[in-house]
This record gives structure tokens, sequence and C-alpha cells, in this order.
């Protein structure tokens, strides 16, 4: 089956945004949209991967929505609607706890334990100039590794 994948605005998306893709591949583009708004609604606001799976014949159409970045996680948690231009300057602040939520999404993707999900997430926040309880990130990891935040981390 042919697939066309995407990086989209969830719940936003415009026929301009996916519009040549669809036409070409001879799909109802008012229809699509709309089924992919309704499918991404959950996670308004952030970009999520989408892949549309169809029948060349028939016209028939899968959705398929993936989880959103780490990156679009952290932000949501933040607050904030952009990371930090730049690895030097501070976009933002989170707290421990959100950390661990965004990790908790991620960890099942990643399969991996949620200390070590942690450790992904909180590299997530070096390049994105996110600070974890007014320290940065790297401090955090380490934290992580030598136990100081095993409570937190149990499963």
């Amino acid at each position: 089956m042919p697939e066309i994948k995407a990086l989209v605005k969830a719940g936003s998306v415009t026929a301009a945004a996916l519009g040549q893709s669809l036409g070409m591949a001879g799909l109802n583009i008012g229809k699509v949209v709309a089924d992919i708004n309704s499918a991404t609604k959950e996670h308004a606001g952030m970009k999520v991967p989408i892949t549309i799976s169809y029948d060349l014949k028939t016209k028939d159409y899968e959705i398929t929505v993936d989880l959103p970045p780490t990156s679009q996680l952290l932000l949501k948690e933040a607050g904030l609607q952009k990371a930090a231009g730049d690895r030097e300057a501070v976009a933002g602040d989170l707290s421990f706890d959100k950390v661990v939520v965004v990790a908790k999404v991620k960890r099942e993707v990643l399969g991996l334990d949620l200390s070590k999900a942690v450790l992904q997430v909180l590299g997530t926040c070096i390049s994105m100039g996110l600070t974890v309880e007014g320290k940065d990130p790297k401090v955090v990891q380490q934290e992580v590794l030598d136990g100081q935040h095993d409570s937190l981390l149990k499963e």
C-alpha cells in the first residue's frame, strides 16, 4: 500500500498543507483533512507524525497517528511555543515531575526502563534550552545516575 508521511500540527491541518500529496493520490482532500484533525485532536497544538496508507484503486485510506516527538511533549509541559534557538539560551524551566511525565509517555515507544527514558528526555532538554528545577539538565542527568531521584523513578 502506498503511504504519505507528514509531520502536521495536530487538530488544525489544512488542505494547503497536504493537498498536493492527497490530490496526487486521488484522495478526497477535504475528507482526509477532516479525518486527520479528528484523529489528532488529543494532541492539539503539537506537531505529530502521521502516516496515510491508501489503496490506489478503491481510494480507501487509513490514518496512523504516532506519538509527538519528545520536544513537542516538553514544550507542552513547559507551556512554551518554541525552544531556545541557541543551546546557551534558556527557553524555560520544567519540574523534574514533568520530565518524568514525558519519559513515561515515551518509554514504551523507546523500549527503555523509566530511568533511562528520563535520561533521554533530559538530553532533549539540553538541546532545547530547558532547565530542570533551575538546573542544567546535565546536572540532573548525573543526579539520576547517582540515584538521587530513585524514589520518583520506581516503576
